[in-house]
Order: C-alpha cells, then sequence, then structure tokens
C-alpha cells in the first residue's frame, strides 16, 4: 500500500526536544512532498557557494557549512534505520549517538562538496522511497531509541524539521550578507 498522505504526529508520539523541529515543518500531511522540496531547496542553496563559504565557520567551535551537510546526512541514515526498526515491530531500544563524536570522525574535510551532495541526493531519495512504502498501520507503530519512545511518521517529520532547523542556520548565521 503507497502512503502519500502522512498525517502530523501527535505531541505523544515524539519526545518534547524535537517541537524545535517539528514546529519548522507543514503539518498538511505531505510529508512526502516537503521531503522532495527540502532536497531541492537545499541542493539549489549549496550548488552556488564557493568552497571558501563552504568551509567558513561563524565561531571557533563551530561546524563548518561541510560538516553540517554530513551531520545532517547522518542524522537523516540514523532516524530511517529508526524508522525501519519502528515499523517491523522490532521492540529493541535503539541506541542514541553523539553528534559531536560523528563529526569529529566524518573526516569531512577529505571529502568534496560533490561526494557529499551525492550521498545527501541518495540519501533523501531512500528516505522518500521508505517512507511512501510504509503502510498506514506501521507509521503509527511506536519504538524507543535513545530512552524516548517515538512513532515511525514522527521520525520522518523530524528528519524533515532537523534538515529545515541546519538550512535556517545556514542561512541566517553562515550566508548573512
Amino acid at each position: 500500500m503507497m502512503i502519500k498522505h502522512i498525517e502530523f504526529p501527535s505531541k505523544n508520539e515524539y519526545p518534547s526536544y524535537a517541537e524545535m523541529y517539528m514546529k519548522l515543518v507543514k503539518k498538511d500531511g505531505n510529508l512526502i512532498q516537503q521531503l522532495k522540496s527540502s532536497l531541492e531547496t537545499t541542493k539549489a542553496i549549496i550548488h552556488n557557494l564557493s568552497e571558501e563559504q563552504l568551509n567558513y565557520r561563524y565561531q571557533k567551535n563551530k561546524w563548518s557549512i561541510k560538516e553540517v551537510l554530513v551531520h545532517i546526512i547522518d542524522d537523516e541514515r540514523i532516524y530511517s534505520y529508526r524508522a525501519l526498526a519502528f515499523a517491523r515491530n522490532d521492540q529493541t531500544c535503539l541506541p542514541g549517538f553523539e553528534q559531536d563524536d560523528y563529526n569529529l570522525f566524518s573526516d569531512t574535510s577529505e571529502r568534496t562538496i560533490e561526494n557529499i551532495m551525492a550521498e545527501y541526493e541518495a540519501l533523501r531519495l531512500s528516505t522518500i522511497t521508505l517512507f511512501n512504502g510504509f503502510s498506514y498501520n506501521s507509521l503509527k507503530r511506536i519504538g524507543t531509541a535513545n530512552g524516548n519512545q517515538t512513532s515511525v511518521r514522527a521520525l520522518g517529520y523530524h528528519i524533515l524539521g532537523h534538515e529545515l532547523h541546519h538550512v535556517k542556520v545556514i542561512k541566517e548565521f553562515y550566508l548573512k550578507s
């Protein structure tokens, strides 16, 4: 059964920390279209940046834009796996992850922006396919990750909101005119 309309989750389907991401998405149930749209928006923003801009840090201990992009990829991959596990009713309590450690060992400086964006696009298309294939019942299943209960559909909206959050940060702190 192909699902095109994925209802926005209720507040009891995701942890309170995710609210900062959830408030950035449209709650119209069009998750798949929003994921496609954010893919194109992010690609358009990054496409026009110089190598200097991609490696810029607005403060000493902040990530570069390339590192932010790899972080978006890491988060989406992890949250997509969580969605798959919960959709399949896996009751294993999944671990959290330390984003700063992931960044530290990502070797982002050794990667080209073309390589990063190819991974980002392939992953996003995979995420869209994954969520488009979930049944109505599987979208509502709940699992536990990092001690927090969340539904499959909430994970999809989290992926989108997380990216929107970081794109907003890129625009506000990295690309100020």
